[in-house]
């Protein structure tokens, strides 16, 4: 029978909760703390507490593998836990086994280099094993947190002039991303919508508007982190009502809809906020507050309360 769970303890709104066997959960803004890449001990413990419970826990992020797996180096997670990045392009266990992988065409990505030219920095990701898996055209357009990235990422960074050269038919292309201030990447979104191109492609914006930084991922038809959340949960027989998502921006929005549960993260901004009660979106803590920790110790004690079976966790 199942059994609902109702808690309005560490500052989340009255949360009911179903009960779960799989979550899926966002990084940067929900996972991560504000000015840190350290999971706190709490987020460690309950996440790993999720794991023992029979909960599968993946991991849903616009960031490529190798920006992911090294942030959970030392958490204690299962190598089969599903790390879904890349907005949902390509899903690997965090070993390092594919599980799931979508192409973005190239000729439609040489297509939106010449749409995208000159409106803030244009990067497209490779499928590699080794670097340099990050194909720019110029890297002295970065500036402020965007000049942080290039400086975290050159070892894997291969500037190309013009990109398009790079951008061949026989290449493993998983993702372009257009990244620049929150004006130079509202041009960059009326220059897609009106393109030849558009319909062919997945444009899925992140914002950052306290440090003026908008990214759009530009991804193959159909792909986004809620697409690889639905493929992930039939390859294991979890139903959606079974599903939680936990995330805090617009690239988590269809992943929150699609989900069982849907939470969005007490910092998320305020028109995201604004838009929960109507799409049944749960607000929970926020990142600051451990608020993957307090959903997922929810979902375990409301797993502990009932006598129906959980998923194994392995795919």
């Amino acid at each position: 029978m199942e059994t609902s769970l109702l808690a309005v303890a560490d500052g989340a709104r009255a949360v009911t909760l179903k009960p779960i066997r799989l979550v899926a959960i966002d990084m940067d803004g929900t996972l991560l703390p504000d000015f840190s890449k350290v999971i706190s001990l709490r987020n460690q413990r309950a996440l790993l507490g999720a794991q023992r419970a029979g909960i599968v826990v993946a991991i849903a992020t616009g960031r490529r593998q190798a920006f992911t797996a090294p942030l959970l180096e030392g958490v204690g997670l299962r190598a089969d836990t599903p790390l879904i990045t890349s907005n949902g392009a390509v899903t690997r266990s965090f070993s390092g086994e594919r599980i799931d992988f979508q192409h973005l065409n190239p000729e439609i990505a040489r297509g939106l280099c010449g749409v995208l030219r000159g409106v803030g920095m244009l990067v497209f990701t490779l499928d590699k094993a080794a670097p340099p898996d990050l194909i720019v055209e110029d890297m002295a357009v970065a500036r402020g947190r965007l000049a942080k990235w290039v400086e975290s990422n050159k070892h894997a960074i291969k500037a190309v002039r013009p990109i398009e050269n790079a951008l061949g038919d026989d290449v493993d292309l998983i993702q372009g991303m257009a990244a620049g201030t929150i004006r130079e990447m509202a041009e960059a979104e009326r220059l897609l919508a009106e393109c030849g191109w558009a319909g062919q492609f997945e444009c899925v914006r992140t914002a950052y508007p306290g440090n003026d930084l908008s990214i759009l991922d530009l991804l193959p038809k159909g792909v986004s982190k809620s697409s690889a959340l639905q493929r992930l949960a039939a390859r294991l027989g979890i139903a959606q009502e079974e599903t939680m998502a936990i995330g805090d921006n617009w690239n988590d929005e269809t992943m929150l809809d699609w989900a069982g549960t849907g939470v969005l993260m007490g910092n998320a901004t305020d028109e995201l906020r604004a838009l929960a009660p109507g799409r049944g979106w749960e607000i929970g803590p926020t990142n600051d507050q451990d608020g993957v920790a307090v959903m997922l110790e929810r979902a375990v004690a409301l797993a502990g309360a009932n006598s129906s079976p959980v998923a194994s966790g392995r795919v």
